[in-house]
């Protein structure tokens, strides 16, 4: 991907690794998560911290060379945005039928396999680990989804735990998982591995 330069830390990254943010008409400074917004960008490193950094110090007045307001909100917008696009992806995974939730239908997708995300609801207790147990090498384990995230994916309530199997829409899915948790500080781990990514 092309590399741009943070205007907090300075340093020059992959796309990838950067949030572009765009000024609009009024002065707002706005998300560009898709990177499809007309008009010049700024772009800040994919972390809480840094888009605070950068809101806090009048950095990006500074990147667009014009007047711009972006308030404190600003990072909590940015998180809502990024939970957003996983939830929807989720929701796009569930009405493909490649992914499903439930545990007897989650142990069920971990025996038959393979199973690329496994989600558990933040704050869920119990039968998570006899889940963990079950799935395979490739298999991440995200327990930083809300229960809210997930009933709203699947479209129901008490929506503790899900699986998306392997496949394109799981590849994209992680995608944005990925970038959630880069963002907010989250962890997610592999299957086998007591270190948490």
């Amino acid at each position: 991907m092309p590399e741009r330069m943070c205007i907090v830390t300075r340093k020059v990254m992959d796309e990838a690794d950067l949030l572009r943010f765009v000024r609009s008409p009024e002065g707002e400074v706005v998300p560009d998560l898709a990177r499809k917004l007309p008009g010049r960008g700024v772009w800040v490193s994919l972390a809480r911290d840094t888009v605070a950094e950068a809101a806090a110090k009048g950095l990006f007045a500074r990147g667009f060379k014009a007047p711009s307001k972006a308030g404190p909100e600003l990072a909590d917008g940015v998180g809502k945005l990024l939970r957003g696009q996983v939830t929807s992806h989720l929701s796009l995974a569930r009405k493909a039928g490649e992914a499903l939730s439930g545990f007897t239908k989650v142990e069920e997708a971990l025996r038959r396999g393979p199973v690329r995300l496994l989600f558990h609801a933040a704050g869920s207790a119990g039968d998570g680990g006899k889940l963990d147990r079950l799935a395979g090498p490739r298999t991440l384990i995200c327990g930083f989804m809300t229960p809210d995230d997930l009933d709203l994916a699947f479209g129901r309530t008490n929506v503790v735990h899900a699986a998306v199997a392997d496949g394109g829409l799981a590849e994209r899915l992680l995608f944005h998982v990925t970038r959630l948790s880069r963002y907010e500080g989250y962890a997610f781990r592999a299957v086998g591995s007591e270190d948490e990514t």
